[in-house]
């Protein structure tokens, strides 16, 4: 059975609103089934958190940034 690393990936963005991080979420898991994507707004770096395999972070920031959003992978 073959054994897929989950990775998480965390990015800072210019998301505010509830409404709007319903339609990112929804853009990304169209693309990408398999992930699991939250936001956290409460963060003063206004947090997206993608976990899943292979994760695709350039795809993610070009999805986010093709919305009219800011999107930059934060380094450990």
């Amino acid at each position: 059975m073959l054994k897929l690393d989950i990775m998480v990936e965390v990015f800072k963005t210019n998301v505010l609103r509830e409404i709007d991080t319903n339609y990112i979420i929804a853009v990304i898991k169209r693309q990408f089934p398999g992930y699991k994507v939250n936001f956290d707004l409460e963060d003063c770096d206004k947090i997206l958190r993608v976990e899943g395999a292979d994760l695709q972070c350039n795809n993610i920031i070009d999805y986010v940034n093709c919305l009219g959003y800011t999107c930059i992978k934060l380094e450990e």
